[in-house]
């Protein structure tokens, strides 16, 4: 009997493989011990020193030391042959190369065809942090090794808490190992066994079952289980087939595919089926409901392409789709999309950008070809959502094609005038309601002044051209087709004052206080509003005034005389280091921000039951991050005539035992109020305890409960944790040995 198991690192285009009843990495520990060069220059060191003529034979006695380009020798005793290229130590003979050790009775070491054995010996590669002891390691070729008992572990000290043991081993590099009477050893106790066992022994991918995947839901799932396959199809492309057992839905397939075709182009492709068999009759939310009987056809895809034909010129895909709004409500504890989520792109092969459980609004698709110039660039794109809010994503508008133009402010010849402008076309589509062509194009002048050191000015004005076109069966000859010019005349004013203290706290030399106060001034003259279609992008592009977006929160097609004003402080430290560098630290950032609509303060209520409501929401950001271990961000919109319609606070708390608390509220006005916590508290140095809530007060439920706790030695760890949700409960233990990986069930 036999048996292979591999593990998968996908953090990295290289896998490192590894038996779990033995091990691969021996093979490269062995060989960079014997690794000599062989007309490198040879330096012994000694006591007593002599040489034997007749033989060519150098003899060393008492404290040897014999230095060679891979690494240093030393032992009581010592020959070196140089004839026949041989090296042999004796008494607590011990070899370094670099971090990697090797201690034995005996070393025998042939410069020249590289090979060598070591007795009773017991080797240290530092990488992996791995022991490796044998009664004889020997090096019989210049790929191929023999270990008699071998016994493999993570664990420091003479007594390891763990162990792979066998009774003899060979290895080829870039080839296999075998191993006879493999067992697992806790404490020297054997828990499993296998009398034969064969693990790769290359430094490249290999194919083998990755770790499975092991639950048990009372209601949701019943057992539940994937087991995983990597396969190394070559050096640029391998794939994972993923097959999922779950208990009262069936059997769902997958597969992931990545590829590298060099450093310009890559990606990643996912794809899951589901014949699902379970009924269903649940609601979320307050107006979402299901009543499923018979079987459903579920699945979902990911596309993740780049090709980069040059820095400005990128083609890229990032296809996301689902069969139905409930597919992460259903799989919100275990998907390859939370287990692929990233907040940043660093790793190129893992990109799923979204949260994929029960919270998610909306899921979006794109294919994108993005071509730049100095001057000027243009972006073709086509965009699809999925809006998981409703029942129906028939009126979601889809853009199929988007073509963005746009230039980049530039001078005007030798003028003080800048030129800058922006154009788009888009194809709005959508199952159920009016869809069409859209066309625009806005140039626009401005004329930056310096008042003084302290103040600027910018005067500008934008023209903006636009058409449309509807193509739906509601459109007629009144209103198909149209077009609309629309002036923009703007000035903006701002002005930075700053101060800088001596303060001397801990490691802050010095802080600077900057106060930037800012004051806009947009006008749009009246806009015919006859005829217009509905699917017109009237929040962010007919109104694209001289406001910053953060402060523009137009929601309807208007014309347009609106002050605005924003006031940004920062505080930011200067910071001295250990090395006596300096560094500068952002501390703080507060920003205030809001508008005032003249034409709604002017307008005439007298008859009206409304009343005037001309100042904008109170827009509030705070960045605050005194310490690497505390920070804290929020983004929230005050009403002067409803009060908060919305509040987003993030906390961020750690400390130097590795304690940490995770805490976030979310609330918009009739829509959203989530509190989210993740508490990992130290409770010893060896326990660790962690609880996680999430709570939608809005639907008055608990999406997620979780109490854990994680018992972790040098090297090994287990641990358990119990998760309720609003639709379920399991059970989950942990088991964790360092080199090997962790196991989930």
């Amino acid at each position: 009997m036999a048996l292979l198991i591999q593990f998968k690192n996908k953090c990295k285009i290289n896998i490192l493989a590894i038996s779990i009843i033995l091990f691969s990495l021996s093979s490269a520990v062995v060989a960079q011990d014997f690794n000599v060069p062989q007309d490198g220059p040879v330096k012994i060191e000694a006591d007593t020193l002599s040489y034997d003529n007749e033989r060519d034979v150098y003899s060393a006695k008492g404290n040897v030391i014999i230095h060679y380009g891979g690494g240093v020798l030393t032992s009581d005793t010592a020959e070196y042959d140089r004839k026949n290229k041989l090296a042999t130590a004796e008494g607590n003979a011990f070899l370094k190369m670099a971090e990697d050790t090797l201690a034995g009775d005996k070393i025998v070491v042939n410069v020249e065809d590289k090979t060598g054995v070591a007795y009773n010996s017991k080797a240290f590669y530092a990488r992996n942090h791995f022991y490796i002891k044998g009664d004889k390691i020997e090096k019989t070729g210049e790929n191929s090794y023999s270990i008699e008992n071998p016994l493999a572990t993570t664990c420091d000290g003479d007594d390891p808490d763990w162990q792979l043991a066998g009774s003899q081993m060979k290895v080829t590099l870039e080839g296999y190992g075998w191993v006879n009477g493999a067992r697992f050893l806790t404490k020297g106790f054997p828990v499993l066994y296998s009398p034969l066992v064969a693990f790769p022994a290359k430094t490249k991918r290999q194919s083998g079952f990755l770790f499975p995947y092991l639950a048990y839901s009372r209601d949701k799932h019943g057992i539940d289980i994937e087991i995983p396959f990597f396969w190394a199809i070559n050096s640029q492309m391998d794939a994972t087939l993923y097959t999922r057992y779950m208990e009262k839905r069936g059997l769902k397939q997958g597969v992931e595919f990545r590829y590298f075709a060099g450093t310009k182009s890559f990606g990643t492709i996912y794809a899951d089926y589901l014949e699902d068999n379970k009924s269903i009759n649940d609601t979320f939310g307050k107006t979402q409901n299901r009543d499923w009987q018979g079987m459903h056809r579920r699945w979902s895809y990911y596309i993740n392409h780049q090709t980069t034909f040059d820095p400005q010129f990128y083609f890229r895909t990032d296809l996301r789709r689902v069969s139905d709004s409930w597919y992460f409500r259903d799989f919100n504890s275990h998907n390859y999309y939370l287990t692929n989520y990233a907040a940043t792109e660093k790793d190129p092969f893992r990109k799923v950008p979204f949260q994929a459980n029960e919270s998610l609004p909306f899921l979006e698709s794109s294919v994108r070809l993005f071509k730049g110039w100095n001057n000027y660039n243009v972006m073709a794109r086509i965009s699809s959502v999925d809006n998981f809010t409703t029942t129906n994503n028939e009126g979601t508008l889809q853009r199929y094609p988007e073509i963005i133009f746009t230039g980049i402010k530039q001078r005007v010849f030798s003028t003080p005038v800048y030129l800058e402008f922006e154009g788009n076309y888009d194809y709005f589509y959508r199952g159920e309601g009016q869809k069409g062509h859209y066309l625009d194009f806005a140039p626009t002048l401005s004329l930056p002044i310096a008042v003084s050191k302290y103040a600027k000015i910018v005067p500008q004005i934008k023209l903006r051209e636009l058409y449309w076109n509807r193509d739906d069966s509601g459109a007629n000859s009144e209103n198909r087709s149209g077009d609309r010019t629309i002036y923009n005349a703007g000035v903006s004013a701002s002005s930075r004052l700053s101060r800088v203290y001596n303060v001397n706290i801990q490691n802050w030399e010095k802080l600077r206080h900057e106060i930037k106060p800012e004051i806009f001034y947009s006008y749009i003259p009246e806009i015919r509003l006859n005829n217009l279609p509905n699917y017109l992008p009237r929040n962010y592009t007919l109104l694209d005034s001289f406001l910053p977006d953060d402060i523009l929160n137009a929601n309807e097609l208007q014309q347009q005389n609106a002050v605005a004003w924003a006031l940004t402080n920062t505080l930011t430290a200067r910071v001295k280091s250990t090395n006596d560098e300096r560094r500068y630290l952002e501390i703080l950032r507060f920003k205030l921000f809001q508008f005032y609509d003249i034409n709604e303060s002017r307008r005439d209520f007298r008859n009206s039951t409304m009343e005037s409501r001309p100042l904008s929401d109170l827009g509030m950001e705070i960045d605050f991050k005194p310490h690497p271990y505390v920070s804290f961000h929020a983004r929230n919109r005050y009403s002067p005539y409803n009060g908060w319609k919305e509040m987003n606070y993030d906390l961020n708390l750690r400390d130097w035992r590795g304690d940490r608390l995770i805490f976030g509220y979310r609330y918009t006005l009739d829509s959203i109020e989530e509190i989210n916590a993740d508490l990992r508290a130290v409770i010893t140095d060896h326990l660790t305890g962690r609880f996680v809530i999430r709570l939608d007060r809005f639907n008055n439920r608990t999406v997620e409960t979780t109490v854990g706790l994680f018992y972790s030695k040098q090297c090994w760890g287990v641990g358990v944790d119990y998760t309720r949700t609003h639709d379920d409960e399991n059970v989950m233990l942990k088991i964790s040995l360092a080199g090997l990986g962790m196991l989930g069930i």
